[in-house]
């Protein structure tokens, strides 16, 4: 299971004026919990204000660079966003979840694999990491990446990529889209959408020919795009995506309570974490399973709390419960029988969750 290790912050660095890159001094003893894969993310936390606020950040290192670092970009009314930018300095301790996150592509040796990434804003973050981990492991690969911005200066990792380009001439291919600067091409104004997906198809790849295609950003861009390509054949677990969203804006769906339900019906709910048990009543149209557990003490691990960033994982042994929302799961983990905790509700008299499954 996930832990929070209290981390030193080793370097704040100013990536584009509302976004900065944070680097973080892991002990010897905690190097082998922060192994992390590229794609994967970190969940921060820290009482802002007498306020437990948590978020999750993705990893934009590759892992050979041996440099544990996550980007913020600043959102606005966002806690922790505005505290990083404009208050967090060197030498501040911050808690830092060990990695999550299965987004991301298997790397291997096979000749002229060929990726598309499609992102947007602070969600090159985790692309850029992969992106950089193919270049190093896949010498006849091939990266496309197409990225959306409002203009040159909030395009994040901007030197960076050019370096990418620069020393990969024949492996990487660039195309910044930009919504409120004009580059000299209709193609590459305005927002990443179906559209611009589908003409970007007919120029720069074809769309079944590509062997990963890895989204990340806004919802409504990475389901536009993914609706495109599957249109174009493409097969949908060659489609990779991530939700960029934070708890401020992604809400959980409204509760639909049926016109007799009995709310005082409770059921019996064993939560299972680091091999101990925690047992309550629940009514099936009250709180969801991570926040009637958190109420009663337990210390579960979460996040956004809005069914996107897979942090609240755990798996239903006995029982069933029913999710509201489901942004991070794959088909054949909910198969399995796991939940994201903070959408879960209980359908029968008993449910056992834990979160001790891998």
């Amino acid at each position: 299971m996930p832990k929070f290790h209290t981390l030193k912050v080793k370097e704040v660095r100013r990536e584009t004026p509302e976004s900065v890159s944070i680097a973080f001094d892991v002990p010897a003893p905690l190097q082998a919990d922060y192994t992390y894969q590229p794609g994967q993310y970190l969940t921060l936390k820290k009482d802002i204000k007498g306020e437990d606020v948590r978020r999750s950040y993705s990893i934009c290192t590759s892992p050979s660079e041996e440099d544990l670092r996550v980007a913020v970009k600043w959102v606005k009314d966002g806690r922790f966003s505005t505290y990083a930018n404009e208050s967090l300095q060197v030498g501040d301790e911050l808690d830092v979840m060990t990695p999550m996150g299965k987004f991301g592509v298997h790397i291997s040796d096979k000749p002229d694999k060929q990726y598309v990434a499609f992102a947007a804003g602070s969600g090159i973050t985790p692309v850029i990491s992969i992106m950089k981990t193919v270049l190093e492991k896949e010498p006849s690969s091939h990266f496309t990446l197409f990225y959306g911005n409002k203009n040159f200066d909030s395009i994040i990792f901007r030197e960076e990529i050019e370096a990418l380009k620069n020393n990969y001439l024949e492996q990487v291919s660039v195309h910044h889209i930009l919504s409120r600067e004009a580059l000299g091409s209709p193609l590459f104004k305005g927002r990443i959408d179906g559209q611009k997906c589908e003409a970007f198809s007919k120029v720069f790849f074809e769309a079944k020919a590509v062997d990963d295609y890895l989204l990340c950003g806004p919802e409504e861009m990475i389901f536009a795009v993914k609706d495109q390509l599957e249109a174009s054949g493409v097969d949908k677990k060659r489609i990779h995506f991530e939700l960029f969203t934070t708890a401020a804006t992604k809400k959980a769906a409204p509760l639909v309570v049926p016109e007799n339900a009995k709310n005082e019906d409770d059921s019996q709910i064993t939560i299972i974490i680091d091999g101990d048990a925690i047992d309550f009543p629940l009514g099936a149209y009250s709180d969801n399973i991570l926040d009637a557990a958190l109420k009663q003490g337990a210390d579960l691990p979460f996040a956004c709390k809005g069914g996107v960033c897979c942090t609240c994982r755990a798996k239903v042994l006995e029982g069933e419960v029913e999710m509201h929302v489901n942004y991070a799961l794959a088909p054949d983990e909910v198969e399995a029988g796991f939940v994201l905790t903070c959408q879960a509700r209980p359908r029968t008299p008993k449910v056992v969750i834990s979160f001790d499954e891998k």
